[in-house]
């Protein structure tokens, strides 16, 4: 023999864990409660109606009296008992419901660590094929200033030459300065990101914005939080905020806060905010990348909106850059 009852043998752990129903005993504690108090009422009404002398004239309407002094409190404790066991299995199931949903809440945490390690995004691939055409530009102008650089004529040519030569090559003038000025056009396309990798236009635009080293700054910044955003699922093509009026953008522009620029927060996605609240609050490098996104396009935003027109404004609101502004400033209270 194996010296176990069957109790025992038959109690083996499954793979549910926490969503096993536990198995309760039959006869607890509160029903032994019940057991002894029905047993001393109904010994001391024994006690009670045999030392009682009887009383002949009662009939039967006593005796029913009789019979409900006795068994009414006994019903009353089996009812207390019964109440007393069902509020004690709902606090076993809460606890059960609240683990179940804790063990949830972690394998799904889990399950998105996981994907992000072993898949890419669609966005995160976009912006890599974005800094691989930033870097074959970067270097198709080095190779084009190399080249200047090995056109500079002789020692032994006239002085008039070599003089305008140096003037058109002057040392220490910023790349951006010997380009065209950045358009507004481009500035805009470019903040929104070129829509496929056959978008030829769109790459174009972010080249020539990427000359620009205040727009290349903001750029990049919004590269980062777009790639960070999209680890959790948060695309800005998938949100359709509030468009705010030109004019709510020109008082932000100019340093009002509060009631007045709250439209600017138009992003009513809910699952959106509740998962960058708590990846603002839980992921340092997140809220530090956030915030810095955040000054620059407030910086961007205020030199901006002096020059352009309504519908300027307009356009670069309905970006992916200015939608993860509306959404993260929404979640940091930039616009409380």
């Amino acid at each position: 023999m194996s010296g176990k009852t069957p109790d025992q043998t038959s109690k083996k752990p499954t793979s549910l864990g926490v969503y096993d129903k536990p198995r309760r005993p039959a006869i607890t504690e509160i029903e032994v409660v019940a057991i002894a108090l029905s047993a001393v009422w109904l010994l001391g009404a024994v006690i009670f109606f045999a030392v009682m002398p009887s009383d002949d004239g009662t009939g039967g309407v006593g005796l029913l009296v009789t019979m409900l002094a006795i068994f009414m409190p006994v019903a009353m404790i089996w009812v207390a008992a019964t109440a007393a066991r069902a509020s004690r299995v709902m606090r076993e199931e809460s606890q059960r419901l609240q683990a179940a949903i804790d063990a949830i809440r972690h394998a799904y945490v889990t399950q998105q660590q996981r994907s992000v390690v072993t898949s890419e995004p669609s966005v995160a691939r976009k912006l890599d094929e974005i800094a691989e055409a930033t870097r074959k530009t970067e270097s198709a102008l080095a190779t084009f200033s190399t080249t200047r650089r090995g056109t500079v004529r002789p020692v032994a040519a006239p002085l008039g030459e070599a003089a305008t030569d140096q003037g058109s090559l002057a040392l220490g003038t910023p790349a951006d300065e010997l380009g065209e000025p950045l358009t507004t056009d481009d500035f805009i396309r470019a903040l929104n990101f070129p829509e496929t990798a056959e978008d030829s236009v769109g790459f174009a635009a972010l080249r020539r914005a990427l000359r620009d080293r205040k727009a290349a700054q903001l750029i990049q910044a919004s590269q980062d939080v777009l790639t960070l955003l999209s680890q959790d699922g948060i695309y800005m093509d998938d949100l359709r905020p509030d468009l705010s009026r030109p004019e709510i953008w020109r008082q932000f522009a100019q340093g009002v806060r509060g009631r007045v620029i709250a439209p600017l927060g138009g992003v009513r996605d809910r699952s959106s905010l509740a998962l960058t609240a708590g990846r603002m609050k839980q992921d340092p490098i997140f809220r530090d990348a956030a915030h810095h996104f955040l000054r620059l396009f407030d910086r961007m935003i205020s030199d901006f909106a002096e020059n352009a027109s309504d519908a300027e404004i307009t356009a670069l609101s309905d970006t992916r850059t200015a939608r993860a502004f509306m959404l993260l400033g929404r979640v940091a209270g930039t616009f409380d």
